[in-house]
């Protein structure tokens, strides 16, 4: 294992870059952040530390998207109502199951999700109340045991059709609450501890820099080809640590373990070809369309 200075660094790297993502595209802190700090922290010292930043990220997130509020505060509603039992059978879970096969289930549920994400999976979800009760108490539990829930919250709300503000809005809305009741009932378990607080002085500073400039620099980049480049990172990520963790709780030896990882990064590869394939293919038509609608416009009338 790396020195506890190795895992500052590393730590204060990732979630500098994380904070960034989350100022681009308004989530991304946590799914990023945590994966790699598995490897060195235990989620019963760093889940504190990272609900603690999330609540004031995602309350920064909820203020400059309050306009969107009105148009998807109902749609989220049943999702927050299922979300309450949830966070406390999940606050319990961490307090009571061995790091390891908690690290174990981290990695485990949150791969598919992203590689579902990056694959563009879709398939429209209108019922409100029947899909966003059992939504809301599973992503409970996995966000008060993992400290992470945007993969699953962004396959939903694409699901239902929502658009750039709706999104950012109704995802803000969830996160805070997520987060705040998280952190509570972190606090009445007595999770918050010093090696805790160690890890937050790290996060903090990467956070009031990060945030800023990815809102800044996302105006310059295709947001799209940003978000699914992250996406891979994560996947990579989270593929190597669920290798790891595979070993630690002795389901499977190195070096076979790591087949997980290169199968991670063999599906991705094959999703990034069929991305890019197609965003050329627009970008290709759209240039096509628009050399149309100048001929048109430019020629006898």
């Amino acid at each position: 294992m790396p020195s506890i200075d190795s895992a500052v660094i590393v730590l204060a790297v990732i979630a500098l870059f994380a904070a960034f993502v989350n100022g681009a595209l308004g989530y991304g802190f946590s799914s990023l952040t945590v994966p790699v700090a598995l490897v060195f922290y235990t989620n019963r010292i760093l889940n504190p530390a990272v609900v603690i930043v999330e609540v004031f990220v995602n309350l920064y997130v909820l203020c400059i998207n309050l306009s969107g509020v009105p148009a998807v505060w109902r749609r989220v509603l049943p999702i927050l109502i299922g979300m309450l039992p949830g966070i406390a059978v999940g606050a319990f879970a961490l307090t009571s199951l061995e790091p390891g096969w908690i690290k174990f289930a981290t990695y485990s549920i949150i791969l598919p999700l992203i590689l579902l994400q990056a694959a563009g999976w879709r398939k429209p979800m209108q019922s409100k109340w029947l899909v966003g009760l059992p939504f809301g108490a599973a992503l409970g539990v996995l966000y008060s045991v993992t400290t992470i829930s945007g993969p699953p919250l962004a396959i939903l709300f694409n699901n239902q059709g929502l658009v750039k503000d709706e999104f950012r809005a109704g995802l803000a809305l969830v996160r805070v609450t997520e987060s705040s009741l998280t952190a509570i009932a972190y606090y009445k378990l007595g999770l918050f501890i010093e090696e805790s607080r160690s890890i937050l002085f790290v996060l903090v500073p990467c956070v009031v820099v990060g945030i800023p400039l990815g809102a800044y620099l996302i105006r310059r980049l295709d947001a799209e080809t940003f978000r699914r480049i992250c996406m891979s990172f994560d996947a990579w990520v989270v593929g190597f640590g669920l290798s790891r963790v595979l070993i630690e709780v002795k389901l499977m030896e190195s070096p076979w373990a790591y087949s997980v990882m290169a199968g991670t990064i063999l599906i991705d590869v094959c999703l990034l070809y069929v991305f890019f394939t197609a965003r050329r293919g627009a970008v290709q038509n759209s240039h096509a369309l628009a050399s149309l609608r100048s001929g048109n416009q430019g020629g006898p009338t």
